[in-house]
């Protein structure tokens, strides 16, 4: 058993959870601070993805990041890189279907927060960074935490866009969810459950990570 689509999967999975962390937590403390109206507008551009099938925005991402569009022939052309059709290409598509999961649940937590504990740790001389990392972040850990285990599981189980952006050629773009199509479309259903029970099994053992994490900080 090829156990490649595996290794890219989390691969994928984990570097795109990373970038939607701090990208979603930075978007999610501005755009709270903002005017309800100028919020309403970022809301709905930043969540589009969300709500669009995935392969309506891999075909975006392919219109901005082709090969013979401006950006990505631009790329290829100054720094020999290709934007589709890699491994790495697979990262884009999945840090735009998973932000808006993460960027959501972050400024819902953060909206909640008491903005009078900031204030308390202005006024004893700290610093704005020191403020939001040892005071906000933890009062909001909850749903940051929820937004980043959204995020990987979107990121871990994403097809639509991923497929039409990476494509699948085994030993180098596979990923799980890519091979399970490509097992079931030429009739090898056991191979494709195989997939399936490991994907089902990833995606349990990290949840339920989660809730012993989650379990043992509340006992404390």
């Amino acid at each position: 058993m090829d156990w490649y689509p595996l290794f890219n999967s989390l691969r994928i999975a984990a570097i795109s959870t990373a970038a939607v962390f701090f990208l979603g937590i930075a978007a999610a403390q501005w755009i709270a601070r903002l005017p309800r109206g100028v919020k309403g507008a970022l809301d709905v551009i930043l969540t589009l993805p969300l709500v669009l099938p995935p392969t309506v925005v891999g075909w975006l991402l392919l219109m901005l990041l082709g090969p013979k569009r401006p950006l990505g022939a631009w790329v290829q052309e100054t720094f020999g890189v290709r934007l589709v059709m890699t491994w790495q290409s697979a990262i884009f598509a999945t840090v735009v279907v998973a932000f808006p999961l993460m960027y959501r649940t972050a400024r819902g937590a953060f909206e909640s927060f008491d903005q009078n504990l900031a204030d308390a740790g202005r006024t004893l001389g700290r610093s704005n960074a020191w403020v939001f990392w040892r005071v906000q972040m933890p009062c909001c850990k909850q749903g940051v935490l929820a937004g980043t285990v959204l995020a990987f599981a979107r990121a871990l189980g994403e097809y639509g866009a991923t497929s039409m952006l990476a494509g699948y050629t085994p030993g180098r773009t596979a990923t799980i969810s890519t091979t399970v199509y490509q097992l079931w479309r030429t009739g090898d259903d056991p191979g494709a459950l195989r997939w399936v029970l490991v994907n089902l099994a990833i995606s349990a053992v990290f949840l339920l990570a989660i809730s012993l994490l989650e379990h043992r900080r509340e006992r404390r």
